[in-house]
């Protein structure tokens, strides 16, 4: 069973649902360590060596948070800026994060049609997210597509709100337990395409 660590970064938790709703429905799997970015460092005096130890103990990372302006809200790029330092997650001798698994669970105000060469925002949300591939590759990661829910401008009914977060679980357990097929999800645009014909029923 692999380890996960949830890096949570949303600066005004109380007011959304959807981020409480994925939470709540991963925070008590076996395996799965939440750590609430905002709520540890309300100063912004991120503890690195407390950080990458919690890297170093986990075998998949992901990045929790909302698409604020075609990227994260402030303290995750202070925890990439920090965190990976040269020659502990990069550089000739950094190889702390080599072989693990990173991705991101979005949650983006505008629907999936936004996110295209022709709709609003004008380009996808895999190529907005292309520095984050590019930095878990240069630090010798294996970078899943995002779990993305999408439309929350509009709001989301509850049902839903309820499918999505039992999407996350179900996710999260079968990277926990080596079950998701990993080449297959690698060429959707979202982790959370189609999960029934990327999880394994016999792992």
């Amino acid at each position: 069973m692999k380890k996960i660590l949830i890096n949570f970064a949303h600066p005004a938790r109380a007011r959304s649902h959807i981020n409480n709703a994925l939470r709540a429905a991963v925070e008590d799997l076996e395996g799965i360590t939440i750590n609430d970015l905002y709520f540890r460092y309300p100063d912004f005096l991120i503890d690195v060596q407390r950080e990458q130890a919690l890297c170093e103990e986990h075998d998949i990372l992901i990045f929790q948070h909302p698409f604020y302006w075609y990227s994260t809200p402030a303290i995750l790029k202070e925890w990439f800026d920090l965190v990976l330092q040269h020659d502990w997650a990069f550089g000739h001798k950094g190889k702390a994060l080599e072989g693990k698994i990173a991705l991101q669970a979005l949650t983006g105000g505008g629907d999936d049609s936004t996110y295209q060469p022709d709709g609003y925002n004008e380009f996808t949300i895999g190529e907005l997210t292309s520095p984050f591939q590019a930095t878990a590759k240069l630090c010798k990661m294996a970078w899943l597509p995002p779990f993305t829910v999408l439309g929350i401008h509009r709001g989301l009914p509850e049902g839903q709100v309820t499918t999505h977060a039992e999407d996350y679980r179900r996710a999260l357990i079968s990277l926990r337990d080596g079950t998701l097929n990993l080449g297959q999800v690698a060429g959707m645009p979202y982790l959370n395409s189609d999960l029934n014909s990327v999880i394994r029923r016999d792992g």
